[in-house]
């Protein structure tokens, strides 16, 4: 055997031997099956020592945190933020044949007739922002919002839509927004994840974890999804039996021995796992600190319409601040109920009256603490509703990529303004198109980042959010 080999094989069997023979039993460190995955390391980007060190963007850049409220399933822009006078006039009726030129629906028959507007909308603000009556708590933030009416997609079904607007492809592998975020610029925390994820509603995203992992970055950078009631991380306490300094002890050899292994094989996933066990450990003090609202006042926990016993998107959004607060650099938070296919009127009511009131808030608390015009608050599914009705009994809307409403508020953007326009069933973008690569162009742009720079090495090409199709920067939003 030569030298170096018989020196792996001593390093490989110290490892065997200490998780054999050492007999500690460690709840923290049964957290990091979450916090770090174990992906193979071949053809990933090397890491440096410390991978969530703060880096410096390309310049400067106007927002240090993003917080992305996406709402799962795909909202209807024309119950919401789209009003369509045209649409309501020619409800009932079939629409026009060349707006169904080449028109492809996801289940729907394209030649299905017309569905009116079924809400009532209103301006709000100095801006005087079209909102919908379903909305009265975002409506009263209006002169906050930059609200994009011309948002397209490539994909019309949730799965790949939802991976394409959080990795910027349909296909799985790709490294979320959250990851290139803390990539390129590190994290301020040292007690809490990066880039933490809750979800809320019926059910998690369609696209699952592929919308918050890395993919062929280093896992150091996926989101970790938290729970918002009881232990935030399953298995983060100690065991009966095992003390902290029993768990320092044995926390300190494991990563003296991954150290080592480090040295030998470079393998950035070590570089992960050595993360992941020293933050599972720090955790177990900074994670119930973190969902303890006791220091919330009675007036935040009513503007947020929180009950702190109980789950709820609203709780989310005040978990939100709270992170940012900490140095947390990327929230998203998933609410998955939004996929009227039929029942429009019932299934939009129930998730605006479960969402409105914490959007709000968070927007109205962000600015009473000083914290608005560094974080970046993102509101949006991904795709809008088609102006064709679908379902029996009570109405519904089918799937659409080509037109649909997001907005944004704080850090970097021009408050109270409302760019795009659709035609006039809503159905295509006829003014100020801005795709999904266009948007994650644009939230690197304000992170300090030019995004065809801000790319790593993967199988032999330079990989970016924003692919190798055009992407443009959408200045007019930009303040």
């Amino acid at each position: 055997m030569k030298p170096d080999s018989h020196q792996q094989a001593n390093r490989l069997r110290s490892r065997r031997w200490f998780f054999n023979q050492c007999g500690v039993s460690m709840g923290a460190l049964a957290a990091t099956e979450m916090l770090a995955s174990n992906s193979p390391a071949a053809d990933r980007p090397a890491m440096p020592s410390d991978p969530l060190a703060v880096r410096q963007p390309h310049f400067p850049g106007k927002i240090k945190n993003i917080i992305y409220l996406f709402m799962a399933g795909a909202p209807s822009h024309l119950e919401l933020f789209d009003y369509k006078p045209q649409l309501a006039r020619f409800d009932g009726t079939l629409p026009p044949a060349e707006l169904l030129k080449g028109y492809r629906a996801a289940f729907i028959d394209p030649n299905s007739k017309l569905l009116g507007p079924k809400f009532k909308f209103d301006r709000h603000g100095e801006c005087g922002a079209e909102i919908s009556e379903l909305l009265p708590h975002i409506s009263s933030i209006a002169d906050e919002l930059t609200i994009v009416k011309s948002m397209t997609t490539d994909a019309f079904n949730h799965a790949p839509a939802q991976i394409m607007m959080n990795t910027g492809s349909q296909l799985f592998g790709k490294p979320s927004l959250g990851s290139w975020t803390l990539y390129g610029l590190g994290s301020e925390s040292r007690d809490l994840p990066g880039f933490v994820v809750f979800s809320s509603g019926a059910k998690g995203p369609s696209g699952g974890n592929s919308n918050w992992g890395s993919g062929y970055l280093p896992t150091v950078y996926s989101g970790v999804q938290l729970r918002n009631v009881g232990d935030p991380v399953l298995y983060l306490s100690n065991p009966p039996g095992v003390d902290d300094v029993a768990q320092r002890d044995a926390l300190d050899a494991i990563t003296h021995l991954n150290q080592q292994q480090l040295e030998l094989t470079g393998d950035p996933e070590i570089a992960t796992r050595i993360n992941s066990y020293e933050m599972a450990y720090r955790m177990q003090s900074s994670a119930p600190e973190l969902m303890d609202l006791a220091s919330e006042s009675k007036e935040t926990l009513q503007m947020y319409g929180v009950d702190p016993a109980k789950s709820s998107f609203n709780k989310n959004c005040l978990l939100a601040r709270r992170l940012v607060e900490r140095g947390v650099r990327f929230v998203q938070l998933f609410h998955e109920a939004w996929d009227q296919h039929g029942n429009l009127k019932k299934g939009l009511t129930n998730n605006c009256r479960d969402t409105d009131q914490g959007c709000a808030a968070l927007i109205r608390d962000l600015k009473q603490r000083g914290m608005l015009d560094e974080t970046l608050v993102i509101w949006g599914g991904e795709f809008g509703r088609t102006p064709m009705v679908q379902g029996g009994g009570d109405d519904g809307r089918d799937h659409h990529p080509n037109a649909f409403t997001m907005w944004m508020a704080g850090g970097g953007m021009k408050p109270g303004v409302t760019i795009g326009e659709s035609d006039e069933f809503g159905f295509n973008v006829i003014k100020d198109r801005v795709h999904v690569r266009d948007l994650h162009a644009t939230i690197l742009h304000l992170m300090g980042f030019d995004h065809t720079r801000l790319s790593v090495k993967f199988q032999g090409l330079d990989q970016r959010l924003t692919g190798v199709e055009p992407a443009r920067v959408v200045s007019e939003i930009i303040a």
